[in-house]
């Protein structure tokens, strides 16, 4: 269940947003939630929703209310979120509609945008309007990495809620109180996640996870020449489609098991031809989805090897600083005697440079072939 507990190193934006919605005579009709991958921002919107949406009730209304906001299914709260490359237009038009009702049961209608930096202008702009003449009892949380990733008139109508990233001590604590995993255990994956806490999540419970990053760095540091860098791209997008795919699976086949139910189709039954139409929209989704979780996991992988070059960079220099990737520093530090400090720099800036062409619709297998190359000259 969604709540405060949830959100680890982030003091200072709980306690702000905490006393916001305590006070609702002086609550701000738009927020703006900002922060790295994986340092907690939907869970902060969540949780920022349910205090709001719970305000007044007793114990037993405000874990009714935290149940609904987990669940997403609250009568009060307008949420949209995507896991494909851009929220749509007719989607943000949908919401916006929807915000000027009133509320049904308590004293908000809350919409949360959880992925507001995939609007396009156009998107934006719908919304903008929205912020401008807001309704008096509906408030707005946008989550997005940066304020810069919103367009500035947006950004001058919300007010902003930093979140840091949280300590690898801290994730790991979460991992050990909410997973259950050993100390150890939780601790190398919050450590080689880089404290997001979804993948930290994975690393720690999930074997296939872990085995799919431990061959990501073998790959990486074993590019000697041309023809085992273009060996290794090849690898490293089947390591992506794999990662994406189970993911995917998972989230696919839970989210068809719903629909059935709220069709009342029983497990297994054939779907009836009138409702075939809400069965292909939700398998149209998840293949729009797929391309993006695909892209995901190929700058995941991307991440793990800028831990890699930041690690050798380090050795190489001299200076006394925790490593990401602690399991492996025998083997680390042999790679590092071979190359220098510059050509660790090279690597990284060769990384960068993928990403950047990877997220403008180049090829990844391309992408990745040209950044391998580089790593040639860190041996």
């Amino acid at each position: 269940m969604v709540f405060w507990d949830e959100l680890t190193g982030q003091e200072d934006a709980v306690a702000l947003v905490e006393h916001a919605a305590a006070a609702p005579a002086a609550m701000t009709h738009a927020w703006l939630v900002t922060g790295p991958p994986g340092s907690g921002r939907s869970t902060l919107a969540a949780a920022f929703a349910a205090a709001l949406l719970s305000h007044g009730e007793d114990a037993e209304g405000t874990a009714r209310v935290r149940a609904q906001v987990a669940a997403r299914t609250h009568p009060d709260l307008i949420s949209l979120a995507t896991d494909r490359v851009v929220i749509t237009v007719d989607e943000v038009r949908s919401i916006v509609s929807r915000s000027y009702t009133s509320p049904s049961v308590g004293a908000w209608r809350v919409v949360v945008i959880e992925d507001a930096d995939r609007m396009a202008e156009r998107t934006s702009n719908v919304l903008l309007k929205a912020l401008e003449e807001p309704p008096p009892r509906t408030v707005w949380i946008l989550c997005a990495p940066s304020e810069a990733d919103l367009l500035p008139t947006i950004r001058s109508r919300v007010r902003s809620v930093r979140l840091r990233v949280p300590s690898v001590e801290d994730v790991a604590a979460l991992l050990v109180r909410r997973d259950g995993v050993s100390p150890e255990v939780a601790e190398r994956a919050a450590r080689e996640a880089q404290s997001h806490i979804g993948m930290a999540h994975r690393l720690a419970t999930d074997d296939e996870a872990r085995r799919r990053r431990d061959e990501t760095v073998r790959l990486a540091l074993g590019v000697r020449d041309a023809h085992t860098a273009v060996l290794a791209a090849a690898a490293l997008l089947d390591l992506a489609k794999s990662d994406a795919e189970a993911y995917g699976q998972q989230q696919d086949g839970r989210e068809r098991d719903a629909l059935m139910r709220s069709l009342g189709i029983e497990p297994g039954a054939a779907v009836p031809s009138q409702l075939r139409s809400e069965v292909r929209r939700l398998e149209e989704d998840q293949k729009r989805r797929a391309t993006r979780s695909l892209r995901d996991g190929v700058d995941r992988i991307l991440v793990d090897l800028l831990s890699v070059q930041r690690d050798l960079l380090l050795i190489r220099l001299g200076v006394p600083s925790d490593l990401v990737n602690v399991a492996i520093e025998p083997t680390l530090r042999e790679v590092a005697a071979n190359g220098d400090a510059a050509a660790a720099m090279r690597a990284l800036d060769a990384i960068a440079v993928a990403r950047r062409r990877i997220e403008g619709n180049v090829p990844p297998l391309m992408a990745m072939e040209a950044m391998l190359m580089s790593f040639r000259a860190g041996r």
